[in-house]
């Protein structure tokens, strides 16, 4: 493993790798805003006791649909839900709700207590498919980045050993976008290390790649054509630790830098989104990827 830190911060830092990067942030938070105006929505559900522990709820537009959750990126340090609002109108679109979760940052918040952040929101949308319309059989997780990591720890969760209310098979599917599954790089790179507050042993507890898959559920993987070797290696990592689950091939969406493959996840027509939107509604099918 390449420790060198001008090698970590080409291969992890979009900061170093993407010019325009502050651009996207901006446009996020302005399409957020507009999709918020523009769609039913229920802003601010809590799922837990902490004050970052709520999400927003855009229902569809008939009572038992799939739902699709998202975990926004930002290395588990920055962003917010609400700047991730845009994804759901193509969705909903479709016929599918869409919860996008917060939860807390580092390093206020601990890498662990995120972790079961996540995991509470999960389990709470399970809880409550039936107060918001959803089919609790249908639920699928979707991440970018840090949240692909999150997504990849939620199917490595033993959901009856966290609450005996719950299933082995909490998710339908999931697919994760330029995800990181072996967090132990992190921990040496200058840019991200402090932060994150992890050595190479607390971090291989944390991470999908070493652990065993207790949500017995389809693995889509997808990375931006343009994304460093280091996220093709992330994706590729996984599928290999887990081959049961990701039983596709890695999707490499064309053209699309570690921010530009997110906005992917919502423009009807991409690759990325018709995988996604067929996954979500029909997850125990095999959709070519």
């Amino acid at each position: 493993m390449n420790l060198d830190n001008d090698f970590l911060d080409r291969e992890y830092n979009p900061r170093a790798q993407i010019p325009e990067f502050a651009d996207f942030f901006v446009r996020w938070k302005q399409d957020a805003q507009k999709a918020r105006e523009s769609l039913p929505a229920r802003l601010d559900l809590a799922y837990g006791a902490a004050s970052e522990e709520t999400l927003d709820f855009f229902p569809a537009s008939r009572a038992g649909a799939p739902l699709l959750i998202f975990i926004h990126g930002g290395y588990w340090r920055v962003l917010d839900k609400a700047d991730f609002s845009w994804i759901a109108p193509p969705y909903v679109a479709a016929g599918i709700s869409v919860a996008v979760l917060n939860y807390g940052l580092v390093p206020k918040t601990s890498m662990n207590e995120i972790v079961n952040q996540v995991r509470r929101a999960c389990a709470w949308l399970f809880g409550n498919a039936a107060t918001l319309g959803i089919d609790h059989s249908r639920i699928f997780c979707s991440g970018h980045s840090a949240g692909g990591h999150l997504t990849g720890m939620m199917l490595a969760t033993d959901w009856p050993a966290h609450s005996a209310a719950l299933p082995k098979r909490l998710l339908a599917g999931a697919l994760t976008v330029s995800g990181v599954f072996d967090l132990r790089p992190l921990t040496h790179a200058e840019f991200l290390r402090r932060d994150l507050g992890l050595d190479e042993a607390a971090a291989r507890t944390i991470s999908p790649a070493f652990l065993t898959l207790h949500n017995d559920a389809p693995l889509w993987r997808a990375v931006g054509a343009l994304e460093s070797g280091e996220f093709h290696r992330q994706s590729e990592s996984i599928a290999a630790h887990w081959p049961s689950a990701a039983k596709t091939s890695l999707l490499d969406v064309p053209g699309c830098n570690h921010l530009s493959v997110c906005d992917a996840m919502a423009i009807p027509g991409n690759i990325l989104f018709e995988t996604l939107r067929a996954a979500t509604i029909d997850p125990g099918r095999r959709h070519p990827a």
